[in-house]
């Protein structure tokens, strides 16, 4: 608890030059990006950039296991992180474990061989992607009201895979594969391969009858204009088929808006710069402008470290060929990104130096053994505020709480708000998913309250004290 204590006073704290009223809370220094030399590494010591701009060559050489991590970092790292690290896949963590070398190579970028260890503890996208059993929260690892599937975005399945939960807007996931997993992954329940904890569930058609299926529903529910294609990870779905879905999704005439979501754009940015890769997003861009669709694509960066030159190549290739935007649809996470600091350097290499809109930033949903990662609501709020007034309007990222059953809401769009206990109260103006086809009365529906819940670390004493009384209490 001390560790955490410690990390919540520092995201938390204000510099004395703010206090003094010498500076700005925030100073703009631009940052030119830097691809970090990843021959410090022992075992990438000989790699070429030839070999590094490989898409092949980083799929071949992810980090999948402990023992592959000691081969590429060696000594580097002391006994103790690698014994923490296999408590943690053992006992505690819900994704297992895949690191592109991209991804790896931007952790502890600047630390030196006697400090690493240190940093690489500290590191920001290690504390997400590579977690760690003292990351974790000891006395509430997972919230009680936490879940697998905590948007319940199965129930809301038209056809397999295809969650129909706003009125005009589908998400239609192609697979259950990424080239990364991140240890947050708000689809754990089905993403990736299973661990200890959890036994995946799996998509059961086969990807060409689910891509039919898809399309039929589409075609006969004209009502929804936009379409994010997702997974797992577009840039795991081979580009031959992905372009023939998205050529029949720009067939439906109703069909406005297409969204690829892809955090490979940052995690494995070699595979949006393969001339194939480059040419088939042309052909799918240029037939999207002929037929007044936008076609964007959304990303998903954590920290300013991941912002590389790699990453703005592919940015400004997609944009070069003809996508209408690419945009970044972060995660707020404690110990990562979440102070007004860590959101601006963020926000501020993806849009100055990277052509990457700033869009979202979600807290992070309510999986098991997530506690540490989530904030609390008037934490989210108080980050809101700081951030404002600094980038262009266009560009600042307002920060959502995908709510259970309601979906994406400003965090300051809350009915009701009690603090002590850490429940907000939420509303909706549709009817989402399964409700659609309820027979209670519409107006019985939208006046529905809906809890969220804040980490019960966050509490004050009598507030942490309730739940350990009462821990299926739900508002």
């Amino acid at each position: 608890m001390t560790a955490l204590r410690d990390l919540r006073q520092a995201d938390t704290t204000v510099s004395a030059a703010v206090r003094d009223g010498a500076h700005q809370p925030y100073e703009y220094v631009r940052r030119e990006l830097v691809e970090p030399d990843w021959r410090r590494f022992p075992g990438w010591s000989g790699v070429t950039e030839a070999q590094w701009r490989d898409a092949q060559w980083q799929r071949v050489n992810c980090v999948k296991n402990e023992r592959q991590l000691r081969k590429v970092v060696g000594d580097l790292l002391a006994e103790s992180f690698y014994a923490e690290l296999l408590a943690d896949q053992e006992q505690l963590a819900t994704m297992s474990m895949l690191l592109p070398p991209q991804m790896l190579n931007t952790m502890a970028p600047t630390a030196e061989a006697a400090e690493f260890t240190e940093a690489f503890f500290a590191d920001p996208i290690r504390r997400y992607m590579l977690p760690v059993r003292s990351d974790r929260d000891p006395e509430w690892p997972s919230h009680p009201h936490s879940a697998r599937d905590s948007l319940h975005e199965a129930e809301m399945w038209v056809v397999e895979g295809l969650t129909h939960r706003y009125p005009t807007k589908v998400l239609a996931e192609l697979l259950s594969t990424c080239p990364q997993y991140c240890g947050h992954c708000t689809r754990m329940d089905l993403v990736g391969n299973s661990t200890p904890q959890v036994d995946k569930h799996k998509l059961a058609l086969k990807p060409v009858d689910r891509q039919d299926q898809m399309i039929e529903y589409l075609r006969r529910t004209p009502g929804v204009r936009d379409v994010v294609v997702s997974g797992g990870d577009v840039a795991n779905v081979p580009w031959k088929q992905l372009e023939s879905f998205l050529m029949r999704l720009l067939d439906i005439e109703t069909v406005r808006d297409i969204r690829l979501a892809t955090k490979a754009l940052a995690g494995l940015p070699q595979h949006w710069l393969q001339p194939s890769v480059v040419e088939g997003l042309e052909r799918v861009a240029r037939t999207a402008a002929r037929r007044g669709v936008n076609l964007a694509i959304h990303t998903h960066v954590n920290h300013a470290q991941s912002v590389t030159p790699l990453v703005a190549e592919a940015a400004r290739t997609a944009l070069e060929v003809g996508v209408r935007d690419v945009r970044n649809q972060g995660v707020l996470m404690r110990g990562v990104n979440a102070t007004p600091e860590a959101l601006l350097d963020l926000c501020f290499a993806l849009q100055g130096e990277a052509n990457v809109l700033p869009y979202y930033f979600y807290m992070c949903d309510m999986i098991p053994n997530a506690e540490h990662w989530r904030v609390a609501v008037w934490e989210a709020q108080e980050l809101q505020h700081a951030i404002m007034g600094y980038l262009p309007g266009y560009a600042t990222p307002r920060i959502i709480c995908d709510v259970p059953y309601v979906g994406k809401r400003w965090v300051h769009q809350l009915a009701e708000y009690d603090r002590e206990l850490g429940v907000s109260y939420w509303t909706k103006n549709y009817r989402a998913g399964t409700e659609r086809s309820e027979t209670e009365d519409a107006a019985a529906i939208l006046s529905r309250r809906y809890p969220y819940y804040d980490p019960i670390s966050s509490l004050p004493t009598t507030g942490q004290q309730h739940w350990r009384d009462h821990p299926t209490y739900e508002g």
